[in-house]
């Protein structure tokens, strides 16, 4: 869940630790212009350098927890933009169906029983909020790179966007996170069906990237040459927003 009004103390965090390697991106070479021009937007980019650049690691992988670590499910915050606007959560068409496509060679769509047949990953992890709270949860679903193999990318190919039936909301992922084997599609939460609230019937998810970045209630995943933007990040928070 992301706050509309100004910063809050995780964002302060998180832009510290971007900030404080200032030597070293200059001597890396970034090219951003002035650190210092006011506003999120442009700490966010720093940060989405520094990440990128220089943080990032498909091999890092977040820590794992046991199932009794749980947090229970009431306490687990839920969010949606429709929620926000309408006090109900959004439900799928009927025939609901996942469609990837883009700069791949083989564009595929997939029910969810073809999501559920695909070899799959469970872990227990932590959820962290840009606001600063953290939940724990398990999650299962289908790597995000086994259904890469199956429409094969063009070397074109090097962003990944998420889009939704959440009134709009979606999100940019460089290539590079969409690969951590801990990315996947998710369809079940604490080892049930996703229910409404928690994305149903397929979300994206992945421990290693805040929440607003895990977009709920899938329609398409396109690869693309273009940076996407996203619902938040198009308002000034950091694009890769990771953990």
């Amino acid at each position: 869940m992301a706050d509309r009004g100004g910063v809050s103390r995780r964002d302060f965090f998180r832009l510290g630790l971007a900030a404080g390697p200032a030597s070293l991106v200059a001597a890396c070479g970034w090219d951003g212009g002035a650190a210092l021009e006011p506003g999120l937007r442009a700490f966010g980019r720093v940060n989405d350098w520094v990440g990128e650049n220089i943080l990032l690691s498909g091999s890092r992988l977040a820590p794992e927890y046991s199932i009794s670590q749980r947090t229970p499910a009431p306490l687990f915050p839920a969010y949606s933009i429709t929620y926000n606007q309408k006090r109900a959560y959004p439900a799928p068409v009927a025939g609901w169906e996942l469609e990837v496509d883009g700069e791949v060679r083989s564009p595929k769509r997939f029910t969810l029983e073809m999501l559920e047949g695909l070899p799959r990953v469970s872990y227990t992890v932590k959820h962290h909020c840009v606001e600063g709270w953290t939940a724990i949860g398990t999650w299962t679903g289908v790597p995000v790179s086994v259904v890469a193999e199956l429409v094969r990318p063009l070397p074109a190919a090097r962003y990944l966007r998420f889009d939704s039936f959440d009134s709009g909301y979606s999100n940019g992922w460089d290539l590079a996170s969409a690969m951590h084997p801990q990315t996947i599609l998710a369809y079940a939460y604490n080892d049930r069906p996703l229910t409404r609230e928690r994305g149903a019937p397929l979300r994206l998810y992945s421990p290693v990237k805040l929440g607003y970045k895990l977009t709920k209630y899938l329609t398409t995943m396109s690869f693309t040459r273009e940076r996407h933007g996203g619902y938040w990040e198009d308002q000034g928070y950091p694009w890769l927003a990771g953990v």
